[in-house]
């Protein structure tokens, strides 16, 4: 076995050498001549799973300028990534001499440890360029808001107390010029609408519907399942199934499916609005395209249900798929926006995201909620988007 490793090593070499007497010119010249692969029914052929983990993500980060970034800044970029950091720390061995932890002062935990996260731990490349953000138009590389978003406040909010002597609620101090409040660009929110409405925020506790989207499990978090794919802290993985009249596109982040018909017709009913949107699809030569509209209503993300959303889908080698996106929707922005992100060719499978098997936490933040209720403690209001 070991000598028909070594024969095998030995021409693999030759081959190798003898690809390099042809001369560098032919083989740029192959390699530049991609040959897209097609199905049995002549359509671009997009199947197989894929990945966009990354440390890019859909805005630009601070003090980067460009779209195009060097080498150089991508390091930069990388070497600072939160997670990237984190899970450094998180490698390292124990330090045996240090003793037990005082009482009280327990290092917080409580949430998943850095190697269970696979957000991805690279600067994403397209066509050989770094890219500091998914947007590509407006060129500032940032959402084209048509407003600054005003968010519920998360401040507490009392509920009628249970018990005869409630305890006052703590106050923040208020908004003003010395104290500005910090306006954080928001990304797809999953909670229901209802929620985010300021006279409607403390109705968060009072059953299941009132809670997030993907805590009650019915799509992906952060938006990973579109409208707009969007790359999240783990699970970024995808499905791409074709079949003459259907396309599908399977989400490994809370199982989301998009399936997607292949039409010319794109005349639809408005009364149909499912999580997600509603889909269809055709090939432009060897482009997948789709145009999704009629979003839930109740899933506050990137399209409202007036707004409309074009993807692209382009196989550019065997390694990768050009997903390009385009946002019309004047109900949201001041402008059409534009982005592009690469889907690169992922290993393994999806695994099962079994959301609700052994998933106590959402009856868990319910039966909290009552029982702060009954001894008279007021109920503090949570992030709307996970």
């Amino acid at each position: 076995m070991r000598n028909q490793a070594k024969s095998g090593y030995a021409a693999r070499w030759a081959a190798a050498v003898m690809a390099l007497s042809i001369g560098l010119p032919a083989m740029a010249q192959t390699q530049s001549a991609y040959v897209k692969p097609h199905t049995s029914w002549g359509a671009p052929d997009l199947q197989g799973f894929w990945t966009n983990a990354s440390i890019t993500h859909m805005t630009r980060p601070p003090g980067i300028t460009s779209l195009v970034i060097t080498a150089e800044q991508a390091k930069q970029l990388e070497a600072g990534d939160f997670n990237n950091r984190r899970l450094a720390a998180d490698q390292k061995p124990t330090d045996q001499s240090v003793g037990a932890p005082e009482v009280g002062k327990l290092p917080a935990n409580g949430n998943y440890n850095a190697f269970w996260w696979d957000p991805g731990s690279k600067v994403a490349q397209i066509n050989g360029e770094y890219r500091s953000s998914w947007i590509v138009e407006p060129a500032d590389g940032h959402i084209p808001y048509k407003a600054r978003p005003q968010r519920p406040a998360l401040a507490r909010a009392s509920t009628p107390a249970r018990s005869a002597a409630p305890k006052p609620a703590k106050t923040k101090p208020a908004a003003s010029a010395n104290n500005p409040k910090p306006f954080v660009e928001p990304g797809p929110s999953y909670a229901p609408v209802r929620v985010r409405d300021l006279d409607a925020a403390a109705k968060s506790y009072e059953g299941p519907e009132a809670r997030s989207l993907g805590e009650r499990c019915l799509i992906g978090f952060g938006g990973t399942g579109g409208p707009v794919l969007n790359n999240v802290l783990y699970n970024n993985m995808y499905q791409i199934v074709q079949s003459p009249g259907y396309a599908l596109i399977l989400t490994e982040m809370v199982h989301d499916a998009r399936i997607i018909p292949i039409t010319h017709d794109r005349t639809r009913p408005d009364v149909i609005k499912p999580w997600l949107g509603d889909s269809i699809g055709w090939y432009e030569g060897d482009t997948l395209v789709v145009e999704t509209r009629n979003v839930n209503p109740e899933q506050k993300g990137y399209i409202s249900a007036r707004g409309k959303l074009t993807e692209r889908f382009t196989r550019i080698d065997d390694h990768v798929i050009l997903y390009q996106f385009e946002v019309d929707d004047p109900d949201l922005y001041t402008s059409v926006w534009r982005g592009e992100m690469p889907l690169t060719t992922g290993t393994g499978g999806l695994y099962e995201y079994a959301c609700h098997e052994g998933n106590y936490g959402l009856r868990d933040i319910l039966q909290g909620a009552r029982h702060k209720e009954a001894i008279g403690e007021p109920l503090e209001l949570t992030a709307d988007s996970e």
